[in-house]
């Protein structure tokens, strides 16, 4: 049984569907990345599950129990849900342990007292029991949140943006803690986020938004090197994009012909290419460089290969590769990140 199960769920605001009939189920034990562009509906979504945001259309269950399905309604704080906000939304006035013994007033004195000691202990915050959250660093208020979300032992956390008010270093650091966190509470954990590498680096399963529909569920190694479509190809990572006509089998590109996988001829089809499946060759598709640049860790180069916008295409080398601006080389392709989609018209 899922722990959350969010099913056929719609929701708009006046004449504007942010939720266009979404269903998402999280496991226990399993963290759901909820990733998309800003303004996609994913907030709603979460919003939605909490009972934060009425629910419209659908239904949300947790443990196999209706919370909503558009005859009754559970309030949120009767949810078993922990919830985690992108500003932590830490009371000022209260202590540490004071923000974690707030949602656990049902408890008697020495229950919350333990509860909160098993929380602090659990996110690595037991010596700041006494502080105030103006007291503590960034990181630290976050695992004061996910420590005040997991004390009342819920069913399902759910996270909004948690780590995007951190600085990188930190953020990386804060959410390898965090995750480790819930994956050893053994709570569904839904988490939104905007960035495509932390959903890949964090999530089990990730779940693409677009205009307010799920595009495509999946691990993160389905998602990256099986996209559904050109959108969630193009969200985890720079893509190189032609458009073209299928003839006997194959699209035309700057790169060459490409396979199209049955499309049918004289359909009009859109060509990805990752930057990553490209790379410098004895014999390939000709062309002249225009820049390159060493990154550290790869080398990102610039060729044209014909006039036009698509003539432009970016290579990512891994290492130290730097031809000389105007020299001619030759692009090799690597096809298992070549992916042809059939064009759609934009709604």
């Amino acid at each position: 049984m899922n722990d959350l199960a969010i099913e056929n769920v719609s929701h708009s605001f006046g004449s504007h569907l942010a939720v266009d009939e979404v269903s998402l189920s999280v496991a226990p034990g399993e963290l759901v990345c909820l990733v998309g562009p800003s303004g996609c509906g994913k907030t709603t979504l979460l919003r939605v599950a909490a009972g934060l945001e009425d629910l419209q259309d659908g239904s949300v269950r947790i443990g196999g129990d209706v919370m909503a399905d558009g005859r009754m309604s559970v309030p949120p704080e009767q949810r078993n849900v922990g919830l985690v906000f992108q500003d932590y939304a830490l009371f000022p006035h209260l202590t540490v342990r004071g923000n974690i013994a707030f949602g656990l007033q049902e408890l008697s004195g020495p229950q919350r007292d333990e509860r909160v000691a098993q929380a602090l202990e659990r996110t690595g915050m037991g010596g700041y029991a006494g502080a105030y959250p103006h007291e503590l660093s960034g990181g630290q208020q976050q695992r004061v949140a996910l420590a005040r979300a997991l004390a009342p032992r819920p069913r399902v956390v759910l996270l909004d943006e948690p780590f995007s008010g951190l600085d990188a270093s930190l953020r990386h650091r804060v959410r390898d803690q965090a995750a480790q966190i819930l994956r050893d509470s053994g709570i569904a954990t839904l988490m939104v986020t905007h960035d495509p590498e932390e959903a890949m680096y964090l999530a089990d399963r990730i779940a693409v938004m677009n205009r307010g529909a799920i595009r495509q569920t999946g691990t993160p190694d389905q998602i990256y090197l099986e996209p559904a479509d050109g959108f969630v190809a193009a969200f985890f990572g720079d893509v190189n994009r032609f458009c073209g006509i299928v003839g006997n089998g194959s699209v035309e590109t700057p790169l060459g012909p490409v396979g199209t996988n049955g499309a049918a001829a004289g359909s009009e089809v859109e060509v990805l290419v990752r930057p990553e499946a490209l790379s410098l060759a004895d014999k390939g598709a000709p062309g002249t460089v225009l820049a390159a640049r060493f990154l550290g860790r790869g080398s990102l180069i610039d060729v044209r290969v014909a006039d036009g916008p698509e003539g432009l295409v970016r290579i990512h080398m891994p290492g130290r590769k730097l031809p000389r601006e105007g020299e001619t080389v030759h692009i090799a392709r690597d096809d298992s990140q070549t992916f042809v989609f059939k064009m759609t018209p934009a709604k």
